[in-house]
């Protein structure tokens, strides 16, 4: 399926996978529907999937939501307090440099916050951005600058001086100063999105604070039933993720493999790991096409509402799956993108007037990978029909 995999980088929300259950031939999974076909060698990893599923589905109302801190409740234990972020030591070598020197950071943080009970992480201001727990790096300023180090809530600070020089105050102070909460901005002042993120919640969940106050489903028009997938009824349909073809939000994002954003002032380009495809999204505001042509992953166009990514598409064509139904040519998405604090709030609407009475939303939440990363990975990808004598068909 892959080339060079880094299987370690897809943990689910209870239980790690091991490195080999990833590397199954085929992924004929269908995420985001509810019906689940399997191949062979996939029946160890849906069996996990199933007791994971499970336990959330058995859990309290808000007992795997977000915590203080933006900490999850998940693995502590039902209703258990998120331990508390320390940051143990921030420190800097030498204190003291001339001009074109550097010097280490150094730092150790305590339980750091994480949205999902694993993976936490903090960030250095001053350009240096997101990191682990426990780390080193380098820095040349070029004048004598404040680095403060932030774990959730708890901060600390440390002064590279460079004698004769003005002072750089912290960059973090400084922008809690200016509104900007503290997320990373492009040269012209927008939120910048650009990162390796990672998959979003296979089971469904909404953005911060878990499941509550999710935004209710879709509901069909009268005589629209033959829009929704009924795999159970159809033995050769092997799922929407079986035969590479693209996928569009939210089901896009639903698949265990990060997703890469890449912006400028005119374009934000989003690349999908699986199945290998991108969108390119242009930011002058500009009309859709006229007419466009269908095409898979349709034809968007992006404006800025204030801090928020507003992209919108038409023109898809009708042979993609939307949460569990099909669509026609006349489908219309509006998605919303809010930089956050290590990954960014995604909110989409749906609507298409021949199945769906009324348009509907989807949240989620994507959360920088970690470790930081500069690229995804190269997936290749073929097309299973070969695979069908698996489910019945024997011609």
């Amino acid at each position: 399926m892959r080339s060079g995999p880094d299987s370690s980088r897809h943990p689910t929300p209870v239980a790690r996978l091991t490195p080999s259950a990833w590397r199954f031939r085929t992924s004929v999974w269908d995420f985001g529907v509810g019906n689940w076909k399997l191949t062979t060698g996939t029946v160890a990893i849906f069996a996990l999937i199933v007791a994971t599923a499970t336990a959330f589905a058995q859990a309290p109302a808000g007992a795997h939501g977000a915590g203080p801190a933006g900490q999850s409740a998940a693995g502590r234990g039902r209703g258990a307090p998120p331990p508390e972020t320390r940051i143990t030591s921030f420190e800097v070598q030498p204190a003291t440099i001339r001009a074109g020197e550097s010097a280490l950071l150094s730092w150790v943080i305590e339980n750091p916050p994480s949205a999902t009970g694993f993976g936490g992480f903090g960030a250095i201001d001053q350009g240096v951005g997101r990191v682990v727990p426990r780390g080193t790096v380098r820095v040349t300023p070029k004048a004598t600058t404040t680095y403060t180090l932030t774990a959730g809530s708890v901060t600390k600070t440390v002064t590279v001086t460079i004698p004769g020089t003005t002072p750089v105050a912290s960059a973090a102070t400084a922008a809690v100063a200016n509104g900007a909460g503290g997320i990373p901005r492009a040269p012209d002042g927008k939120p910048d999105f650009t990162g390796v993120f990672g998959w979003a919640n296979l089971f469904g969940g909404a953005g911060r604070g878990g499941g509550a106050g999710a935004p209710a489903g879709p509901t069909l028009k009268p005589g629209a039933e033959k829009y929704r997938v009924n795999r159970a009824a159809n033995p050769q349909d092997t799922g929407a993720t079986s035969d590479c073809m693209p996928l569009i939000p939210p089901n896009s994002f639903g698949v265990p493999y990060e997703f890469q954003i890449i912006q400028n002032k005119d374009y934000v380009v989003i690349f999908h790991e699986y199945p290998g495809s991108f969108r390119i999204v242009p930011l002058n505001d500009e009309p859709h096409q006229v007419d466009p042509d269908p095409a898979w992953l349709g034809d968007s166009v992006g404006k800025w509402d204030g801090d928020t990514l507003v992209i919108d598409t038409i023109g898809y064509n009708d042979k993609t799956e939307i949460q569990g139904f099909r669509h026609t040519e006349d489908l219309h998405t509006v998605e919303r993108l809010k930089r956050v604090d290590g990954g960014v709030d995604y909110e989409l609407t749906v609507e298409d007037p021949n199945v769906f009475s009324a348009p509907w939303k989807v949240t989620r939440q994507f959360r920088l990978a970690d470790p930081p990363r500069k690229r995804i990975f190269e997936f290749v990808c073929e097309n299973n029909r070969d695979y069908r004598p698996l489910f019945g068909d024997t011609k």
